[in-house]
């Protein structure tokens, strides 16, 4: 029952918050559970690592019917892979409460519809049934429509129903290929159809459909157009949980549901999945040079950061997919930076048009030098995670002997002298260069918003100083998805 925790705090922190009266009792308790919950994942982490480490099974597992007619279980357990997810998560969903501190309309619901959102991605880390874990997914849509439909700005209802439509699209797409599995092993349980391997046409068959569904969740080209709007339009800590945390679950799906399970059609389908993964990327760099806005940004940068995830799942190497995990994480925490960056500066400014900025640094210089270190993070700069993440991605990807896969891995590299050029103006023009009279009184960031940043940059120097930590706890469960993946070596 240790991982059931994980899905009961933030449940008891949502109903808690319906009951508060007056802003002040909402934050603490908004603010005590997200802290909570962070403390927890670190328990269940040392214990893992004490008793687990070694192990390339499931850890902490759990399970008990659910709806015994169609063989649904309440199954959980977690590897290493699970475990820096869920470590993710926590991180966020506490650097999003103290971001959205301010926050004085509709406050209530707001910080219950983020604690929602913490519990659908808890359960769907943690998940080893394949119903239970699209119930989890599903529990994270709804929250996002709500938090940018009723507190986003711009064309909020737009990007709201944007969102919405193609991200129950990608369910929808998820659904038929898990009832596709469920239908040809007679169960949802992913530890008994890993055990018997599916049949390779039936493979070929669904796994598009799962792999696709989950790829809308993380912006895989050409469904990647709920990210620009829905990013741009939603609140601070909504940005953060969308691009820190949401588009994570397609990731982890993609590798965990369809490439584990269905390894034979993930050979066969590689080449798709690096052509739209080189698409996205080369395609996002550019799209992102392109803008002028702060949060259009960092959202199209994300369609390209992205498609280093499916870039490295596609490649089938252990080391490609061993960056493909790193690159989720570590872009979860930089894309949460850039947007907490961006929400400092827009709640000081009411600007995010580079046009309209500049010399922040004389009068912000916590929130500038924030701002910098997600800027460089996101090119890549030695000693944070983006280096550590993108290099292990292009190390695995050459790996791969296909001389078309490792053209693919060429212009994936190429990107990064675009991303250099963007990150590099909106530095300049944001923090540098003269600065308006308008901003000479503005103030720094608050004690919140300082603590949110430290914590993000703590995990972004910890990842990008000392990959091995994070290196041991994701190579077993690396190890055993490359050992179904036929005709690859480790």
């Amino acid at each position: 029952m240790l991982l059931s925790l994980l899905i009961i705090f933030p449940l008891l922190t949502a109903l808690a918050i319906l009951f508060c009266k007056g802003l002040k009792q909402v934050r603490n308790i908004a603010l005590s559970g997200a802290a909570l919950q962070a403390g927890y994942v670190v328990y269940l982490l040392l214990l893992f690592v004490q008793e687990d480490i070694a192990v390339k099974g499931m850890a902490f597992q759990y399970a008990c019917s659910w709806f015994e007619p169609l063989s649904i279980n309440y199954h959980v357990g977690v590897d290493g892979i699970s475990m820096v997810m869920i470590l993710l998560t926590a991180c966020i969903v506490l650097a999003g409460v103290l971001v959205s501190w301010a926050t004085e309309t509709l406050s209530k619901e707001f910080f219950f519809l983020l604690m929602l959102l913490s519990l659908g991605a808890y359960g769907f880390f943690i998940s080893l049934d394949l119903f239970t874990l699209f119930f989890f997914l599903e529990i994270a849509v709804i929250p996002k429509f709500l938090l940018i439909g009723i507190w986003g700005s711009g064309k909020k209802e737009y990007s709201a129903m944007k969102l919405a439509l193609m991200l129950m699209g990608g369910s929808a797409l998820v659904f038929v290929g898990l009832a596709g599995i469920y239908f040809n092993t007679g169960t949802f349980d992913l530890l008994a159809i890993a055990a018997n391997p599916i049949a390779r046409d039936v493979q070929l068959i669904f796994f598009p459909f799962a792999f696709l569904g989950f790829g809308v969740f993380t912006a895989l080209f050409p469904f990647h157009t709920w990210v620009p709007d829905g990013h741009a339009s939603a609140p601070t800590a909504a940005s953060m949980f969308l691009a820190g945390i949401s588009m994570k679950l397609g990731g982890y799906g993609c590798l965990r549901v369809a490439t584990f399970l269905m390894p034979d059609a993930a050979h066969a389908w590689s080449w798709v999945i690096i052509l739209l993964a080189t698409i996205a990327i080369i395609y996002g760099a550019f799209a992102t040079m392109m803008q002028t806005d702060l949060k259009y940004i960092n959202a199209y940068s994300s369609v390209s950061h992205c498609g280093f995830v499916l870039l490295g799942i596609g490649m089938l190497t252990k080391t490609s997919i061993n960056g493909a995990v790193l690159q989720m994480v570590s872009h979860g925490l930089m894309t949460a930076l850039f947007f907490a960056a961006i929400g400092m500066i827009y709640s000081r400014t009411h600007t995010r048009m580079l046009a309209q900025l500049g010399g922040l640094l004389k009068v912000t210089p916590f929130i500038s030098t924030v701002f910098v270190i997600a800027g460089l993070c996101s090119l890549g700069l030695p000693g944070l995670s983006g280096f550590v993440a993108e290099m292990t991605v292009f190390m695995g990807a050459w790996q791969n002997p296909d001389k078309w896969y490792r053209l693919a891995t060429i212009l994936a590299c190429a990107s990064i002298v675009v991303t250099a050029v963007y990150i590099l103006r909106a530095t300049g023009k944001t923090i540098m260069g003269p600065m308006s009279s308008t901003y000479e009184n503005l103030v720094d960031a608050k004690w919140n918003e300082r603590l949110a940043a430290a914590l993000l940059i703590a995990g972004i120097l910890l990842i990008g100083l000392a990959p091995f930590l994070i290196n041991q706890l994701i190579s077993p469960g690396t190890e055993v998805i490359m050992n179904r993946v036929i005709g690859f070596s480790k």
